[in-house]
């Protein structure tokens, strides 16, 4: 069985509800809190690539900490936004579901379940 894993924040309500939602598709991901453990920057890479989307995707625009650290700048790498979503986890957007079929960021939640088996 292939594992699903889900970048959780439970003081979100959307991704609650994504995590609600593969549990009623008779998925128990592995649920990894990202704020209290990060994904590493080469992780956060990966996820990306099989997203299909530029790391800048799946990040948390309306935080303070985006303008505060400058991650508007167009001319920043991706491993630069990996580097600074990794130390700053609150910058990573939630939830991301990965599985089989790649990566989806829950926004709507239903995307998530593209990446089922």
């Amino acid at each position: 069985m292939t594992t699903i894993t889900i970048y959780h924040n439970p003081r979100c309500s959307t991704s609650r509800k994504a995590l609600e939602l593969l549990r009623e598709q008779g998925v128990e991901p592995k649920v990894i809190e990202y704020l209290k453990t990060p994904p590493s920057v080469s992780e956060l890479e990966a996820i990306a690539r099989a997203s299909g989307e530029p790391l800048r995707a799946l990040l948390r625009t309306k935080q303070p900490e985006y303008l505060e650290q400058g991650l508007d700048d167009p001319k920043l790498s991706e491993d630069e936004l990996a580097r600074a979503m990794h130390a700053t986890p609150v910058l990573i957007e939630r939830p991301i579901v990965v599985g089989p079929k790649g990566a989806r960021l829950g926004r709507p939640v239903e995307r998530v379940l593209e990446v089922l088996g």
